[in-house]
């Protein structure tokens, strides 16, 4: 029975360290990226022909999430504080890499997500964002990226990419240039035409209940779309 208790001892102990060290990993890459957002405000500011109009504006009130505002939109970043392993059909489990050692399959999650800004500003909760972009890191730092056009596009062999300040920075840029393209659509008219009285009384109270999005009632897919 005492052999028993340490072998469960040990796997406890090996496995409760895989997953701090792979939290650490995916902390320093929210940082990086975090760094990316925080900086961009003031290189706004400098370029030329900006318009007082134009607000971009970094925030940060948990150590695990960050936004960013800029224009019509909000970057939205998220350090999930759970570690957690790829399904074994995912296409990360057939590399050698991985093979090699199981241990790499574990992750640390960082998501971005895409909102509108008048979301925010007017607390329309119903409103939805999009998700982007998801970043994927292990204990050794290495990094698997999915998401939509230009940010899926990039960084998906796992077993040679190692995240950095170059990565956090063509993540960001990216990310900015999607959402910028990403554009509000006219929803079809069966999906508006009817309100409840509830939304009626909310509007006449300045709350709006009616849900926006960017895609409202379109398919979200492909990037044969913006």
């Amino acid at each position: 029975m005492e052999d028993k208790m340490q072998i469960i001892c040990n796997q406890l102990i090996a496995k409760s360290q895989l997953k701090i060290n792979t939290y650490n990993e995916t902390e320093k890459a929210f940082n990086l990226l975090k760094h990316e957002a925080e900086t961009f405000p003031d290189i706004f500011a400098k370029t030329e022909n900006t318009n007082e109009n134009i607000v971009v504006s970094f925030e940060s009130k948990q150590p695990q999430c960050f936004s960013l505002r800029y224009g019509s939109d909000v970057l939205f970043c998220i350090l999930h504080s759970n570690v957690f392993e790829f399904n074994r059909d995912h296409e990360v489990m057939k590399t050698p890499y991985i093979r090699e050692k199981k241990e790499r399959s574990f992750c640390g999650l960082i998501s971005i997500y895409n909102f509108l800004t008048d979301s925010v500003i007017y607390d329309r909760f119903n409103d939805v964002g999009y998700l982007i972009g998801r970043i994927f890191v292990n204990s050794e730092g290495h990094c698997y990226i999915d998401g939509k056009r230009e940010i899926g596009q990039f960084y998906n062999n796992f077993s040679s990419t190692i995240f950095d300040e170059k990565i956090a920075q063509t993540i960001f840029q990216s990310a900015l240039q999607y959402t910028i393209n990403f554009d509000l659509l006219v929803p079809p008219y069966e999906m508006v035409k009817e309100i409840t009285v509830h939304d009626m009384v909310e509007l006449n109270n300045q709350h709006i209940t009616i849900k926006t999005a960017k895609r409202l009632g379109f398919r979200f897919q492909s990037d044969t779309d913006k």
